[in-house]
């Protein structure tokens, strides 16, 4: 029995309508306002069914040539901080809190101990040293916030005591990508996962650069 859209997971689908409305718009099947608008139909919808329903008249499909366009220029690979990052890192916050965010390098592992207290981590421009994160927190009465970038995987593992955690957080099938992970006890306290929405804009970009490949400049914006 073939495997339909509705078995699949919809990140994958979603991904996979995303590189096909590229591609098009890339060779001028697409102008830019169509391209747009579905963009952002295929960023907001839920459905499998409506993510199909998306491409399903677009003929071009992506080529290997461009999946190593995507690779060099939207690929988030680990091993880049301009600094080496260390094995552990810990916060502590006992009746305060603490913001880490913009380009900061990413320990293997990152103890967190939140008393009353609690922290926000931004990985948007994170350097991820490591294919695997661990973040190992012990929260009582405190909170934590996490923002994440679409491109990496986010895997929730604490134990919550009339406490917890929302993760809204992606995931993917690609192992190239960061995987980070969450692990810990929340006792009267929680953790929200959410996603940074950047991407739409990096995919816009995206699309305009293998665009300028095969369409000439003239008909550029048609």
């Amino acid at each position: 029995m073939p495997i339909t859209p509705e078995d699949r997971p919809i990140s994958a689908l979603r991904e996979e309508a995303i590189d096909q409305l590229i591609m098009n718009y890339g060779h001028g099947v697409l102008s830019l306002e169509a391209f747009e608008r579905r963009l952002d139909q295929v960023l907001d919808t839920q459905s499998q069914e409506k993510l199909s329903s998306l491409t399903a008249d677009l003929d071009l499909m992506p080529d290997r040539a461009y999946i190593e366009k995507k690779k060099a220029e939207l690929g988030m690979p680990t091993d880049t901080s301009p600094q080496p990052a260390k094995d552990s890192d810990y916060l502590i916050h006992i009746f305060g809190g603490s913001n880490r965010s913009g380009s900061w390098a990413v320990a293997k592992t990152v103890w967190v101990l939140n008393l009353f207290g609690g922290v926000k981590l931004d990985f948007t421009d994170a350097h991820f040293s490591s294919s695997e994160t661990h973040i190992k927190i012990l929260c009582l009465f405190g909170g934590t916030k996490f923002l994440v970038p679409e491109n990496i995987n986010t895997v929730s593992k604490a134990f919550c005591i009339f406490g917890g955690i929302d993760n809204r957080a992606p995931s993917t099938d690609d192992h190239s990508v960061p995987t980070l992970v969450i692990e810990g006890l929340f006792l009267f306290g929680g953790a929200s996962v959410r996603i940074k929405k950047t991407w739409r804009k990096h995919w816009i970009e995206f699309a305009d650069s293998v665009r300028r490949m095969f369409v000439p400049p003239s008909d550029n914006r048609l």
